[in-house]
């Protein structure tokens, strides 16, 4: 009788509901798999290497091409690692600005989560609620920065530029009419922060909706509950980090533990899950962008009643205003310089991490004190749920290899680096 072995069946590489090009090589007994092997690198951005042939404010650029779904987090760790090494003080209102732009990006990249884990297992309609709130939020990276996506808004020293007074409008065209448009504007009458107010109001029961879709779903839960569980000393033991770690019912997070910016004045809680399988995981991230919408509230608030600067004042490590510049040759000898050449960083090395949405997202960064980074080595969160997929996927079912890596919410640009 001929003996019955198992099969290897390639999975991919393709692109599986964004979350970019995963090559899979899985041993099959039946539709059981018995071993998946992740093969990465088809979406290598060597990030790492360019950092060293660019002065430090050049690289800004190429953190929001990391995980390009969580953009201005990936900048913020970045150039915290720069702050700690000059350090330079950087601007409360700034810091305001910033978390307050890091939960913005959180909600991003959870509304996409949600969207495309919703695709990975079957669920069409989720994907197109959740884009219809990411639009309005990528309106607020626009307004900032004039990007919708690669954002480079915060710099060493604070941010680009303080929050706008007024927002774009829509202007009616044939396909809409007046009475359309005006409806569209209603929420851009006032400022940013008016407009980032009233989304506020709006987000929860945006959320409520993708949970009448979803959390009692019985499709939903046929799919995740008891799929890939990773219990508590596991999850730690793999070097998981964010909501695939408190999934699993540890409640880390470094916004509590080690607190950076003005995360210790702000009031929100941290969930975690009890199973540590694909559901758990799921509420973890809902109940995650209802926190990220009290943050963005209470910082709305601060910022209302606090202006001032937004960029440290000195000159050697951020440009001085353009009036300045036009009108004083010292400052246009600063300016040159700082463009041309960059700045100095003092020789050292640091490590910075932040509560990327994905995880921890950390930059370590060596200096030789010269205008560009000796090395520069990223800490992506993705990469280390990516070694758990093997362990995760064991003893399940093809179908449920695809819940599996929806739940881990990976991205290959972090991930090839």
């Amino acid at each position: 009788m001929a003996e019955i072995k198992n099969y290897t069946l390639n999975f991919g590489p393709q692109h599986p509901a964004a979350h970019g090009v995963l090559r899979l090589v899985l041993e099959l007994d039946g539709e059981v798999v018995q071993r998946a092997d992740p093969h990465i690198g088809l979406l290598h951005r060597a990030t790492e290497k360019l950092a060293e042939q660019k002065t430090f404010i050049q690289s800004v650029p190429y953190m929001d091409r990391l995980d390009y779904v969580s953009m201005m987090c990936n900048e913020h760790a970045y150039v915290m690692a720069i702050e700690k090494l000059i350090g330079v003080e950087v601007p409360i209102r700034a810091q305001y600005i910033r978390v307050m732009f890091d939960e913005i990006t959180r909600i991003l990249n959870h509304l996409l989560w949600i969207g495309a884990h919703g695709l990975d297992v079957g669920a069409m309609a989720v994907f197109l609620y959740a884009f219809r709130e990411r639009e309005d939020l990528m309106d607020c990276y626009e307004a900032v920065s004039g990007a919708r996506m690669h954002a480079a808004y915060y710099r060493p020293g604070g941010v680009y530029r303080d929050l706008p007074d007024t927002m774009p409008q829509y202007r009616a065209t044939k396909v809409r009419n007046e009475a359309a448009i005006r409806e569209m504007n209603r929420d851009r009458q006032g400022s940013l922060l008016d407009f980032i107010e009233a989304f506020t109001e709006r987000f929860p029961g945006y959320v409520d909706e993708y949970e009448t879709l979803l959390t009692d779903n019985r499709i939903w839960k046929q799919r995740l509950v008891g799929i890939g569980v990773v219990d508590p000393d596991r999850a730690k033991a793999l070097g998981f980090t964010g909501p695939m770690l408190r999934g699993s019912g540890v409640a880390w997070d470094l916004r509590k533990m080690q607190p950076y910016e003005v995360y210790d004045r702000l009031d929100f809680d941290i969930p975690v899950g009890t199973n540590g399988d694909c559901y758990d995981r799921y509420l973890v991230r809902v109940a995650e962008m209802r926190e990220s919408n009290r943050i963005i509230r209470q910082c709305v608030e601060w910022l209302r009643a606090n202006p001032g600067p937004v960029m440290t004042d000195s000159h050697k490590v951020a440009p001085p205003s353009r009036v300045d510049m036009k009108s004083n040759m010292e400052e246009l000898i600063h300016h040159f310089k700082l463009f041309t050449e960059g700045f100095h960083v003092p020789e050292g090395q640091v490590y910075s991490a932040v509560e990327h949405p994905k995880g921890e997202f950390g930059i370590y960064l060596v200096s030789d004190g010269a205008n560009k980074p000796y090395r520069l080595k990223i800490r992506a969160p993705g990469f280390a749920h990516l070694q758990g997929l093997d362990e995760m996927a064991r003893g399940h079912m093809l179908a449920d290899v695809v819940t599996i890596i929806g739940t881990q919410d990976i991205v290959f640009g972090e991930i090839d680096r």
